[in-house]
């Protein structure tokens, strides 16, 4: 019997029996990569997850965004309800790295808002991995940044069992050894506080629940798994592990070594900048620095302490570091979501991580050693995969020449949609033509999705639109996640019929109401206008029944060619099979409130913008920014990270307007 345990009330129909067949029997057979084509609407996550169910090692999911992972951990998390299915994603809420900028003299610190919610996530991934081997891990990109070292974090778990020989300040020791701080009056996670024998630790990878420890003549006499909240005892424990409180810990000897090597760097660097009559930049890396091992030596940790990480685990120059990957072992597998997309941002963000930080350590702000706190390379990161799935609608030559040809296709669509018909118009009487095609699909009660090359076009298309009666606005990169979720919210819930934009490939769009896509200037080659890029798009129009696509065009490009054939295999491929079988296609249902597709709630979108606009008197503030801190330590609670984001910026324009008054 397998580790995993698959719950779901469905069976796998159409293509998914054979391509769950092949995707196992390809793992099995020890192939490393293999690129699963799945359209649109086809079930893709359902045929992973019987795949996964099947398999016997943990596995790791990488997303290109933090809502489509989102998405995904929702998912897994329903189909294996008795597994360990964990969420690894960047926990700030809002990051500034530190960088520095020459031409203007301009340093900018470090800035951030960490999620505690989503903290407590990536530590009880951490956790899991370490600790059993039924995982499941559905991670952002940032799963390829420094994670601390897994030898270090797991050699330093506090186990205690009872009976054992422990006194009151050994226990208490350990603990501010872990990174957990005592504090009797707030409890909370990363926390632990004294009561006499009794001493409560609040792990930090666990909610709403904490471990109380009971001596008797320092002895181990009791360990209770209890609700920090209510005091309630949720169960009896025979032995208890307690992990760091934070992934970047290590021994006291490793500390003590880092510490020598850290001045070690110093020096050289000092007679660095000296030899070449930086004497600026020497006196800057040097109080930086010392400030830094004062408080290493005094606290065990430092701001930045990130960027010393080579030095902590005894790296030599370049190696590369620890990441969430390491506490994987050798035998897992990798499935990389959307890999069109996700592929290339693996590839490309050792570089840009680089040239922030070498200007850093070039104006004496950083030890060239900084430069090891860093993503890993592709190439990196490809020697550590064991078995890997890519899986997208549109796989791009990396991978299907990295898979050696090992292309698994799901075209079939168990709800018997087909991909929509394509019509070629020309770009000549495109504005007015889209007029009359924009009316006959809102008249049939559905929405449409318009896609132009620039901005400008956007919104004067939309303003004209509007002038001739059509309910219409436009979208594009200005706008935050919030304002698109509103947007896409509002088209869904009949507040306007039309959407045009540049760009409206990324998440939140498959939106079953579409019934026609619109493609203008489908003859301009370029990114938006690739074979990937026209079949993504047309999809947008793939779960409704009734739907059809237009490129306006006034020539036949190749990747317009190659983007119609495509479509129409696939199209003819899901005909036979609904002809075979009598299926008449249906148009998907999907929730207007689906929080994980970041529809958000109109009622809590009015209520801010109300906070946005209203005038409020200076002594209501306070209690306006506690209650706000309510609500978004509420929304982060749910995974509604973009909405709590939006409040945490609430509250610091009530903050400013605090002091202004």
């Amino acid at each position: 019997m397998g580790i995993f345990k698959l719950v779901s009330d469905f069976k796998p129909s159409g293509d998914q029996p054979r391509v769950i067949d092949e995707l196992v029997n390809n793992l099995k057979n020890g192939v490393k990569y293999q690129v699963l084509l799945g359209v649109t609407g086809s079930g893709k996550t359902f045929t992973l997850a019987n795949v996964i169910a099947r398999l016997n090692k943990p596995v790791l999911v990488i997303s290109h965004n933090k809502t489509l992972a989102a998405q995904l951990y929702n998912e897994f998390s329903r189909f294996f309800p008795e597994n360990a299915v964990e969420y690894f994603i960047s926990y700030y809420d809002y990051y500034q790295p530190e960088a520095y900028i020459p031409r203007t003299d301009t340093y900018i610190a470090k800035d951030s808002s960490i999620n505690d919610e989503i903290d407590r996530l990536k530590q009880k991934t951490v956790m899991s991995l370490l600790t059993r081997r039924d995982v499941i891990v559905v991670a952002s990109v940032s799963c390829i940044y420094g994670a601390g070292e897994k030898e270090d974090y797991s050699s330093l778990a506090f186990y205690i069992n009872i009976g054992d020989k422990l006194s009151r300040s050994d226990i208490l020791k350990r603990f501010v050894e872990l990174l957990y701080v005592r504090n009797d009056i707030g409890f909370e996670r990363g926390t632990f506080r004294v009561r006499g024998d009794v001493i409560d630790i609040y792990p930090s990878y666990m909610r709403n629940l904490a471990i109380r420890i009971e001596l008797f003549d320092d002895e181990v006499d009791r360990i209770v798994m209890f609700d920090p909240l209510s005091n309630r005892v949720i169960e009896e424990k025979n032995s208890v592990a307690i992990f760091p409180a934070n992934f970047f810990i290590t021994t006291k000897e490793k500390k003590e070594r880092a510490i020598k090597s850290i001045k070690k760097e110093l020096q050289e660097r000092i007679e660095y900048f000296k030899e070449r009559g930086k004497l600026l930049e020497a006196q800057r890396i040097e109080e930086r620095t010392l400030f830094d091992i004062e408080m290493i030596e005094q606290t065990g940790t430092c701001p930045g302490i990130e960027n010393y990480s080579r030095h902590f685990s005894n790296r030599k120059e370049g190696e590369p570091p620890g990441t969430l990957i390491d506490y994987f072992g050798d035998d897992f597998l990798t499935i990389i979501d959307e890999s069109h997309v996700t592929v290339p941002q693996l590839m490309g963000m050792y570089r840009g991580d680089y040239s922030r930080k070498k200007t850093l350590v070039d104006y004496g702000f950083r030890l060239p050693s900084a430069l090891d706190n860093r993503p890993l390379k592709f190439e990196e990161l490809v020697k550590k995969w064991d078995q890997v799935i890519f899986v997208s609608a549109t796989p791009a030559e990396f991978e299907i020449e990295l898979s050696k040809g090992v292309v698994v296709e799901q075209i079939i669509r168990p709800t018997g949609l087909m991909e929509p018909p394509v019509e070629v118009k020309p770009m000549d009487n495109a504005v007015d033509d889209l007029y009359s095609e924009i009316k006959k699909a809102t008249e049939k009660g559905g929405k449409v999705l318009v896609t132009t090359l620039t901005k400008r076009m956007a919104e004067d298309l939309s303003e004209y639109y509007n002038e001739l009666g059509l309910r219409t606005k436009y979208m594009h990169s200005e706008f935050n996640a919030i304002e698109r979720a509103k947007l896409i919210s509002d088209l869904r819930n009949d507040k306007f019929d039309c959407i045009i934009g540049v760009n409206l490939l990324r998440e939140g769009l498959d939106i079953p109401e579409v019934n026609l896509v619109a493609i203008l200037d489908a003859d301009k080659e370029g990114f938006l206008r690739s074979t990937t890029s026209l079949i993504q798009t047309a999809g947008r129009a793939a779960r409704n029944a009734d739907s059809k696509v237009i490129f306006y065009a006034n020539n036949m490009t190749e990747s317009m060619k190659k983007a119609i054939d495509e479509i129409n295999r696939r199209r003819k491929i899901q005909e036979e099979y609904n002809k075979k079988h009598n299926i008449t296609p249906k148009s998907i249902i999907k929730s207007k409130d689906n929080k994980m597709l970041q529809m958000c709630n109109l009622d809590y979108m009015d209520e801010l913008e109300e906070i946005i606009t209203e005038k409020i008197d200076k002594k209501d503030i306070p209690k306006r920014i506690k209650h706000l801190t309510k609500l978004m330590k509420e929304a982060a609670k749910k995974m509604d990270f973009e909405n709590a984001i939006k409040y945490r910026d609430e509250i610091e324009k009530l903050k400013k307007l605090d002091l202004e008054t």
